[in-house]
């Protein structure tokens, strides 16, 4: 486990992981490459429908500081800079797209030993400022999360969450959308030799008072092929079975069918990632 609460963004994370991650409805391709002086080139494309989308993100390391420079087919520029520790425990990062100035921000990370703590600025003259805090250790942690803006003068976001965790389960709960929608989480690890864990998910809307909830599971066939499968309330049934056919480099072929309404054609998603 790792020292300290982490980031507010890690509370309920293990189980979203779970239940949402490498799940893929589209066709995506991924290879990287790296130079001889350690720039890594990442070209990635994804085909949604009759729409292609791609782009070509590198990365630059030197010392401390890594630099990511992307461009995509829409002519966005986006770059981030990370500076890793200037200080015990400190991380800032910069980022920043062209042309779209708006979404330049500046956000320091703090990581404690009993606090984890970020906060972020918009780069622009009424900036959108955000905090998050935990508190608490690696077995219990409560936190929060808030958004003002400072051009209209309204907090966009408050969000509030609690995570408990041992060896092999995790549960959080937090309570989302400015107080409207309540979520509770659950991981729990089965087997760690064969990385068998489950998880579930619930949310429920205070406004309509629905209820969607969502269990899933994962298993290693082998130290080299993971499937994991799905299933929420509204009738979705999801699964993977992905493939590292080499270190690094993944396959993963996904599906999707509406218990619901049979007679629609199920979705298949196909990922493939390769690196040297």
């Amino acid at each position: 486990m790792v020292k300290g609460p982490g980031l507010y963004t890690d509370i309920g994370k293990r189980a979203r992981d779970l239940l949402y991650r490498d799940y893929q409805g589209d066709h995506k391709f991924t290879i990287t490459t790296y130079s001889p002086t350690g720039v890594a080139i990442t070209s990635s494309g994804t085909k949604k429908g009759d729409l292609f989308l791609a782009d070509v993100n590198t990365q630059i390391k030197r010392n401390n500081i890594t630099t990511d420079i992307k461009v995509d087919t829409s002519s966005n520029l986006s770059t981030t800079i990370v500076v890793d520790e200037p200080a015990p425990g400190l991380k800032a990062i910069l980022s920043f797209k062209v042309p779209d100035q708006r979404a330049g921000k500046l956000e320091l990370q703090y990581l404690h030993d009993y606090a984890g703590i970020s906060t972020s600025i918009g780069l622009t003259a009424n900036p959108v400022v955000n905090f998050s805090g935990v508190l608490g250790t690696n077995s219990t942690a409560i936190g929060t999360d808030v958004s003002f803006d400072t051009k209209t003068g309204n907090f966009t976001k408050y969000n509030a969450g609690i995570s408990f965790s041992n060896a092999d389960l995790i549960a959080a709960f937090a309570l989302n959308d400015k107080g409207e929608t309540l979520n509770a989480s659950y991981y729990h690890i089965v087997k760690p030799l064969t990385n068998t864990s489950v998880g579930a998910e619930v949310n429920h809307s205070f406004s309509t008072n629905e209820n969607t909830i969502t269990v899933g599971t994962q298993h290693a066939l082998d130290p080299f092929t993971t499937v994991k499968a799905r299933v929420n309330n509204l009738g979705k049934a999801n699964a993977l079975i992905q493939h590292e056919w080499r270190p690094k480099s993944l396959v993963t072929i996904s599906g999707e069918v509406d218990t619901k309404a049979v007679e629609k054609s199920a979705k298949f998603g196909l990922a493939l990632a390769l690196k040297p």
